[in-house]
């Protein structure tokens, strides 16, 4: 065995991660035209070379902005793309917490703003990591299309944008491929695609929710796969694509839950990705046996650590969900990471800094000692 010098890495994370809140309260500032747009990016310099350098001294090979450059994981950037908004409405999200995240609505025809979504995020992080990490890999996340419907249907269409969803799902996938050619035009090497979609299939109650609202839950699935599939049909040499899939991560509650068998043998052979970024910390997401199903050009990232709550997990524990997986799935084949991001929107999970760190630290140690 050994260590990984191309993305994904044995020890990788998801993305996101516990905002300073100085930094909270800049953006809270900024957004309301309390602080200009000058004394905010300073302030968000200086947060971004502080996670660099967290994630550098935690061992990490891949390095992102912990996503302190958005509020939502999803939101900021659908919601980027010419003729989406974000959408406040009363169509339920299913967290197990009173607020709901707001969704994005198509109110026009879909294209791809000058300059790109994320492009000037990807450079700032850069950036800082060419001060604090050189040397490191710059990773992106950005969410799946998917996402524009997942929770309201074809209500997050206006007719009178599109009444041909295909020609929405076509022009949607040509802006992600704009998008996706600027992020590489700026250096991007690695790219992550965030879609829990995916593993919301896996659930009863939300295949019911499709098919309630008239939709059949296999035909979206192998939907949400196709688009996604033509959103990297023309990805640039030289890019590693990965999707990360959970079953909710909002102020540490969750949605759905049910193993990966009901998705596995039509997306995990299929999507056109190099590597899954599986949720695997609790009984919610079912056994390995699905594991079997990837394709041989994929790595499978292991979501063994829990980004919800603080106590750290068992060494020995792991080694042997590690040990459990590797019999479905080669060991070389395998890598390391937090079930979900920190803080996939602005709140954050229940969680301190210190424990968020020590959790990485855990994940990278492991990772040395499986692998070498």
């Amino acid at each position: 065995m050994s260590q990984r010098t191309t993305p994904p890495f044995r020890a990788d994370h998801v993305g996101s991660l516990l905002r300073p809140p100085d930094l909270a309260d800049a953006r809270r500032r900024w957004q309301a035209g309390d602080m200009p747009e000058d004394d905010f990016r300073a302030v968000e310099r200086v947060a971004l070379r502080d996670v660099v350098a967290g994630q550098r001294d935690a061992g990490l090979q891949a390095i992102t902005d912990g996503e302190y450059q958005r509020d939502w994981w999803h939101l900021d950037f659908l919601a980027g793309f010419d003729g989406m908004e974000m959408w406040r409405t009363e169509l339920g999200g299913g967290f197990k917490v009173a607020e709901q995240p707001p969704l994005v609505r198509c109110i026009g025809k879909i294209g791809w703003p000058d300059g790109g979504i994320f492009v000037d995020a990807f450079r700032r992080l850069t950036a800082a990591i060419d001060e604090i990490a050189p040397g490191a890999t710059p990773k992106i996340t950005i969410p799946g299309p998917g996402m524009t419907q997942l929770r309201a249907g074809k209500k997050a269409v206006d007719p009178a944008a599109y009444t041909d969803m295909d020609l929405f799902w076509s022009d949607l996938a040509a802006a992600y491929r704009r998008e996706i050619a600027a992020l590489a035009d700026a250096g991007c090497t690695y790219l992550q695609i965030d879609d829990v979609s995916f593993a919301y299939l896996c659930d009863d109650s939300q295949r019911a929710g499709f098919r309630d609202r008239g939709e059949d839950p296999d035909e979206v699935l192998r939907l949400y796969r196709d688009v996604t599939n033509e959103a990297l049909r023309d990805r640039p040499a030289g890019l590693t694509v990965t999707t990360h899939m959970c079953r909710g991560n909002f102020k540490s509650s969750w949605v759905a839950e049910g193993g990966y068998g009901r998705v596995a043998e039509t997306l995990f052979p299929t999507l056109g990705v190099d590597g899954l970024f599986l949720e695997y910390d609790t009984d919610r997401a079912g056994g390995f046996e699905p594991l079997s199903c990837a394709s041989a050009d994929k790595q499978i990232v292991l979501g063994l650590v829990t980004s919800k709550t603080g106590a750290l997990e068992n060494r020995g524990d792991v080694l042997r969900r590690i040990e459990e997986a590797a019999k479905f799935l080669p060991l070389d084949r395998l890598c390391l990471s937090p079930q979900c991001g920190f803080s996939s929107t602005h709140h954050g999970n229940a969680l301190s800094p210190g424990e968020q760190w020590a959790k990485l630290g855990l994940i990278v140690d492991l990772s040395r000692e499986v692998w070498g």
